[in-house]
């Protein structure tokens, strides 16, 4: 199924607002390891969600449309629009996702028909890097609005499936009880985070044919609807951190001898 772009026009280009807090979970963001098949797990730290990031593997956005309307997504990638590689605003263009629909966004968007493929790579390499952007490199992101209502002959779809609603971003630690507790605990994270340096960021891989076609759509308000970021760095940063438990996140606990260190066998000495 093609999933379909947006050109944002002049006039509404120039409505840009500020983000809001989190506003619901219109849709879901998850990161998928393209190499490994899998979903990368998810950590919840000092009211952030955090992902590591293999270096040289490559990954795609999945985003899922919760609701039975249409939604426009704009994905920024380490501060980067993956649609038209300018540095990210909301009122730029982005995804429009049919009601319940589910897409893959594997790349940075070279055509409607094909994307340069997402990788995980070392920060100098980054695309946001190597175009003299490096300041948000570590941040995916979506800025989501809805359709300006219209009239339909017809009752809008319910889900092909039930599914649960999940929020991430704009939830403060259960143990935060006031407002001064909350604002202690984000700065008290702030100040944590800043000790790490960012690692890794999305590089500009390789072409791979993904065709999409145009569409119209008429955004219900200049201010998004849900603003949702995950941040991601090499699991031994995220270790380092306290976001991840500390210990070897793909084979097992520090120096303890493993069942399989290594990929293959090599050659003995002198083979």
């Amino acid at each position: 199924m093609f999933r379909n772009l947006l050109l944002l026009s002049a006039a509404l280009a120039s409505a840009a607002a500020c983000l809001p807090l989190q506003a619901g979970s219109l849709v879901d963001i998850d990161l998928i390891d393209r190499d490994s098949g899998q979903q990368l797990p998810e950590y919840d730290h000092r009211g952030r969600t955090y992902v590591p990031g293999e270096p040289g593997h490559r990954y795609a956005v999945r985003l899922r449309n919760q609701t039975g309307e249409r939604v426009l997504v704009v994905l920024s990638v380490d501060g980067v629009n993956a649609v038209t590689g300018e540095t990210a605003s909301p009122s730029q263009a982005g995804y429009v996702l049919s009601p319940w629909e589910s897409a893959e966004i594997t790349g940075w968007r070279k055509s409607l028909d094909d994307v340069a493929q997402f990788y995980f790579t070392d920060l100098p390499d980054s695309y946001a890097a190597r175009t003299g952007r490096p300041d948000d490199v570590g941040v995916i992101g979506i800025a989501v609005f809805r359709e300006r209502q219209r009239y339909l002959p017809y009752p809008m779809p319910g889900p092909p499936v039930a599914r649960g609603e999940r929020e991430r971003d704009g939830a403060h630690s259960k143990s935060a009880h006031t407002p001064s507790a909350a604002r202690e605990s984000a700065a008290a994270g702030a100040a944590h985070d800043a000790i790490a340096e960012q690692r890794i960021g999305t590089g500009h891989g390789a072409r791979e044919w993904a065709p999409i076609s145009r569409t119209d759509f008429v955004r219900a308000s200049s201010r998004p609807a849900q603003v949702t970021q995950l941040r991601y760095d090499a699991g031994e940063v995220l270790a380092a951190m306290g976001v991840m438990p500390r210990y070897d996140w793909r084979y097992g606990r520090g120096d303890e001898p493993r069942a399989f260190p290594h990929g293959f066998v090599a050659d003995p000495p002198g083979w």
